[in-house]
């Protein structure tokens, strides 16, 4: 099988942008609900194809193909036109998001820094905001700042038409730094469009599909699986901002009901919000029949999450069929593995205790000390995945978990400006076979019958007692401990002590309790519930109490923080290595009993 071969013969997204604004230009390409809900802004392939052009020909006025501009945009449609502006124009573009006020501004500038980037786009709303918080920042006042909402649509009439060489760079992603300094992934035209392909091919898409897309769009998976892709594929797609979501994650799936999205998805952490936080009246007010494709990507992925989801939402006509676990990351263009969307989730049950010397061993669900993991799929049918012991090089034996490697024609360029970086992660080969170049992912996982199962992070893993634990494993037994601790916002990591590793395990707690406790008149009403009578202490021991039971382990520290403050990327992954310092350092923002 090969890769979706586009109807246009197209090379690049540009010439396929420009065949939907000949043959399909009235058709809706792009529909963002404003306020998560009803007030939308929609773009038609013509007009959308006429806007980057009037960009692109005032950026030619402004710099040469091959510069790179940072975009900071608010989520939306002046964000598509900018970033396909940039690539009609050949500017490079650098996704990234405006830096929240009273924030640190140390990511833009490394960002810059590293890009050598001058030119910075943004919109005529966004721009006074920024400029207040540059203050003296020189290297952000020296750039050539460019609103591109107030570029007229006239200036199209301008635009001096490329040819754009598919090998050449397309974008920078990069990296949301949840292990290390953000990298600026080279992504080429060429990786964008076999990439594309394989999504959709994977994905089942057609003519027919309609997306429905929360997701940040300055990360991989919102970019180019919400918004490049419903442009490879020729069909709609529906955007909220990820803030519309986080605030009535309802918004979601009221948005699919009412639109008949097809496909949508998000991480572990959407499905347990949307379990969590909607409520039976509203369940009954939604249709989810049209949904056959609900993506996770989230590594790895938890089925107690999809088991209740499922569980929850079965009323409304949501199918357990449509859960699509997929594995993908930046450095690989977006995916990596993915399976049959007719088919359900692939599931595995391993003794949990087999894990800790990196094999994976059956058992049966009824067996104490398991744990099940979920399959993501197969590799692309023209690349490759090994599964390679990281201190050796050797592939693994069946059933043994090893470091994930990946190659074939979807992953990246390297990474911009880090020659010896690049060389470290990108061209790597087996040790029996001479067989290369492989990315090296920092994943670790195993397959079974062409199946990928990934099981954690190799620089995450925590080591106690010659035992190895994933943290995930251990976050989401902190999650489930109680309802008080948010979910998705906990982290547990390893310190040494005296010379011996020991764990300390960090959790937010739900706002309203946090609220309550910092109230400096305490409430003493006797309608209190059961979960907010609880105090810190007694959150902490259940943390305690369902980590030894779970994991057979003590945890040496826990400390419940204040919503919001745990240490995140921005796509939202716990950064545990800033965790463990801001630990270390006492800096970490701590509920008071």
């Amino acid at each position: 099988m090969t890769a979706f071969q586009h109807p246009f013969d197209a090379a690049t997204l540009m010439e396929i942008l420009k065949g939907r604004a000949i043959h399909q230009p009235h058709q809706v390409a792009y529909k963002f609900l404003v306020d998560g809900e009803t007030e939308t802004i929609s773009l038609t392939y013509q007009k959308l194809d006429r806007i980057c052009r009037a960009i692109a020909a005032h950026l030619q006025s402004l710099s040469q193909p091959g510069e790179r501009a940072l975009l900071l945009y608010q989520p939306g449609i002046d964000y598509i036109t900018a970033f396909f502006g940039c690539l009609y124009a050949g500017i490079v573009p650098i996704p990234a998001y405006p830096p929240r006020p009273n924030r640190s501004l140390s990511r833009i500038m490394g960002i810059l820094e590293d890009a050598d980037s001058h030119l910075a786009l943004t919109t005529e709303s966004v721009l006074p905001s920024l400029q207040r918080q540059f203050g003296e920042v020189w290297e952000l006042q020296k750039l050539n700042w460019v609103a591109t909402d107030k570029v007229a649509e006239s200036c199209s009439d301008r635009y001096e038409d490329l040819s754009i060489n598919p090998e050449s760079l397309a974008f920078l992603q990069y990296t949301s730094g949840s292990t290390a300094t953000p990298k600026g992934v080279m992504i080429s035209h060429q990786n964008l469009m076999h990439n594309s392909g394989w999504i959709y091919e994977k994905f089942g898409h057609n003519q027919d599909s309609i997306g429905m897309i929360w997701l940040p769009p300055y990360h991989d998976m919102g970019l180019i699986g919400g918004i490049i892709q419903p442009l490879y594929g020729g069909f709609p797609v529906v955007l909220m901002s990820p803030l519309m979501f986080l605030q009535r994650p309802i918004r979601w799936l009221e948005a699919i009901s009412r639109h008949g999205a097809t496909t949508s998805g998000g991480s572990n952490f959407a499905y347990d919000l949307c379990v969590r936080r909607v409520t039976p009246d509203q369940i009954e007010t939604l249709d989810l029949s049209s949904w056959d494709l609900a993506f996770n990507g989230a590594e790895p992925i938890s089925h107690e999450v999809l088991e209740k989801f499922a569980r929850t939402f079965a009323s409304c006509g949501f199918n357990p069929q449509a859960f699509y676990p997929c594995y993908g990351m930046a450095e690989a263009t977006l995916i990596v593995s993915g399976g049959d969307k007719t088919q359900l989730p692939t599931l595995k049950t391993i003794q949990a205790s087999s894990l800790e010397q990196h094999q994976a061993i059956a058992t049966n669900g009824h067996a104490e000390n398991t744990r099940t993991v979920v399959g993501c799929g197969s590799s692309l049918e023209d690349q490759a995945i090994a599964i390679v012991d990281p201190s050796t090089g050797i592939p693994c034996e069946p059933g043994q978990v090893g470091e994930i490697w990946v190659s074939g024609p979807s992953i990246a360029q390297g990474y911009w400006n880090r020659p010896s970086e690049t060389e470290s992660i990108f061209s790597q080969y087996l040790a029996t076979t001479g067989e290369g170049p492989f990315l090296r992912t920092g994943d670790l996982g195993f397959i079974e019958n062409g199946e990928l199962f990934i099981t954690g992070r190799l620089k995450d893993v925590i080591i106690i007692n010659g035992r190895n634990h994933y943290p995930q494993d251990i976050e989401w037994t902190v999650e489930q401990s109680h309802p008080l601790i948010r979910p998705s916002c906990a982290a547990g990591f390893s310190v040494d002590v005296g010379g011996e590793e020991r764990l300390v395990v960090i959790a937010e707690v739900e706002r309203y309790y946090w609220k309550r406790q910092s109230s400096p008149r305490r409430e003493t009403s006797t309608n209190v519930s059961r979960e907010e009578s609880f105090s810190t202490k007694d959150l902490i021991q259940s943390i305690r109490r369902a980590v030894s039971q779970n994991h057979d382990l003590q945890v040496y520290s826990t400390l419940l923080l204040k919503p919001g403050t745990i240490p995140k990327t921005s796509s939202g992954k716990i950064q545990r290595h800033a965790c463990r310092a801001g630990f270390l350092a006492g800096t970490l923002e701590v509920v008071e009993d």
